[in-house]
């Protein structure tokens, strides 16, 4: 081989397969140890007494009860966070306004806040001694230790996820076909609904996923604001903690397995929303060219 054909051959780079070996067995260790091992004993802990005592555990009429304020919290929170999170994400992408950068700030916020500062803020607005403590006892209405103070908690946490989800894969489609589709005579609804929502929906899947495994399982914020009343104002992680302080470890397994159920659903429902983008169009958060839909929408 010539010297020019040497200089132009391709090279491999990259490590030695002895320290690309290293790696990876150094990688599976930890998510064995770290991981898989931790779910497994999650497991079985909760059925280690049979699946009467764990079917049992569920039906407590303190576990149900749980699992429903759960449920409506995070039913309540998660819509509510969707609206907002397409809101704010169409504002940023496709608008200039003063205080744009506030908001993103803002959308962050929760991000840096600990949780349960934030419920110690609700406590200081809402609580009996707070800003409005005394108006609401005089108007009967209880926000603090109650459904509401919670909902309010679950809302402060979750509602960056949505919008942060969309408002990058927003300014990357930029304002193209929205002009185009106004052009062509769309309004504001049939532009929205023809040309924006098909263009985010994967995009806001996964934000929605996101939030609802985040509103299920948030302890910090709402531990604060609930007072961890059995059968009025614990979810499920609170419900959890209990069960463990009276003692009740097989107990607090069995309703920790829910959620560690959840958590694995979360996991497949974000890998098959990441496959929808991947696997069908090659890039994730792609979106339909333009010239696909513009027969949709009408002149």
């Amino acid at each position: 081989m010539t010297d020019d054909a040497k200089i132009n051959a391709p090279h491999r780079i990259g490590e030695p397969p002895l320290v690309r070996r290293l790696l990876i067995a150094i990688a599976l260790a930890f998510i064995a140890l770290f991981l898989i091992v931790p779910l497994l004993s999650v497991f079985t802990e909760a059925l280690r007494q049979g699946l009467g005592f764990y079917f049992q555990t569920l039906r407590d009429p303190m576990t149900v009860s749980a699992i429903e304020l759960t449920l409506i919290a995070a039913g309540i929170s998660v819509p509510l966070n969707c609206l907002f999170g397409v809101a704010a994400a169409w504002a940023i992408a496709k608008f200039d306004f003063p205080g744009k950068n506030i908001l993103l700030t803002l959308i962050d916020l929760p991000f840096s806040i600990s949780p349960v500062i934030s419920g110690m803020i609700y406590v200081l607005i809402f609580g009996a001694q707070g800003w409005f403590g005394p108006w609401l006892v005089d108007h009967n209405l209880r926000i603090i230790f109650a459904v509401p103070g919670i909902v309010l908690a679950t809302i402060f946490v979750t509602f960056p996820f949505v919008a942060r989800e969309l408002i990058p894969l927003m300014q990357a489609q930029g304002r193209t076909e929205e002009e185009a589709a106004r052009v062509l005579g769309a309004s504001g609804w049939q532009m929205f609904w023809r040309v924006t929502l098909p263009n985010i929906k994967w995009g806001l899947l996964y934000g929605v996923i996101l939030c609802n495994a985040r509103a299920m399982g948030e302890f910090g914020a709402v531990s604060v604001v609930s007072g961890h009343i059995q059968g009025r104002t614990n979810t499920i992680p609170l419900h959890v903690q209990i069960l463990y302080e009276n003692n009740n470890i097989p107990g607090a397994f069995a309703v920790a397995s829910l959620l560690t159920f959840l958590a694995l659903v979360t996991l497949l429902l974000k890998t098959w929303v990441e496959y929808k983008h991947t696997g069908l169009r090659g890039t994730a958060f792609t979106p339909v060219p333009l010239k696909k839909r513009q027969t949709e929408i009408p002149a």
